[in-house]
């Protein structure tokens, strides 16, 4: 027991120090990693109280809460995992966020008994990696495989997803992998997302890129696109640089 909230065998509380936010983990399923921390840092969500906001594939909710210091609008969580569902639950009661931050428990395909077509201000994603291929070695742990794989739901099912609940001019912010980017920007310009703003990570200086994030205005004008100054997460000691010490620690 932790602040009155339960935790369960093989489960941690984590913290994200720049947000002063805890998280309940386990390494039995798919725990949060940088990408959803750049993701948060990443998205400009919309700052309204009556504004909605949506983090699709949330896992254990990390992106949402993350959000959540920085928007007073309301933010729903969807994840298909019951597992993890159960623990952004928990998580969001830890940091005392219920009134602004709630999960659905759903698959993607059951998403809009729950929540309107054409209503939602901000939509965050950290979607599976890796496409669901016959001959692709999945993780033997459940959770895992299902977080990284496209088993519930393709990309393609996402994006289309993602369209269908934003507002006109509402944005969407992914994190993705770099070798699929040419895939995401094909299905953004036939789902009505025009992308805006994108931003490679990079492991190292002398590395490739490991991660893409993007943002896209659902009806934006189009043209105008922006490839942002990359982040490097280590440098040649294997230490965190600046920026990336910033947005998991709150200082340089």
């Amino acid at each position: 027991m932790k602040n009155d909230i339960q935790l369960f065998p093989g489960e941690r509380v984590d913290e994200l120090y720049a947000n002063d936010i805890k998280i309940i983990q386990s390494s039995e399923v798919f725990s949060f990693s940088l990408d959803a921390v750049l993701l948060a840092d990443f998205t400009k969500p919309v700052l309204k109280k009556k504004g909605r906001i949506v983090d699709l594939c949330s896992g254990n909710g990390a992106v949402g809460l993350f959000l959540a210091k920085k928007t007073r609008a309301h933010i729903t969580q969807v994840e298909v995992q019951p597992r993890l569902a159960d623990m952004a639950q928990r998580s969001i009661s830890l940091n005392k966020l219920s009134e602004q931050v709630s999960t659905l428990n759903i698959d993607l395909n059951d998403i809009f008994g729950q929540l309107s077509k054409d209503s939602i201000d901000t939509i965050t994603c950290n979607p599976p990696y890796f496409a669901n291929q016959p001959t692709s070695k999945k993780n033997p742990n459940p959770y895992l495989a299902i977080a990284r794989h496209e088993s519930s739901a393709t990309l393609a099912q996402i994006i289309s997803t993602i369209s269908s609940l934003l507002k006109m001019g509402g944005k969407m912010y992914m994190v993705h992998r770099p070798d699929r980017l040419q895939e995401i920007l094909r299905l953004l310009d036939s789902l009505r997302l025009v992308p805006k703003r994108i931003r490679l990570v990079f492991p190292k200086k002398e590395r490739e890129a490991n991660m893409v994030l993007i943002e896209a205005i659902k009806d934006g004008n189009p043209g105008g696109l922006r490839f942002v100054p990359p982040i490097v997460v280590y440098d040649e000691n294997n230490q965190y640089l600046p920026e990336v010490r910033r947005v998991l620690y709150g200082t340089d």
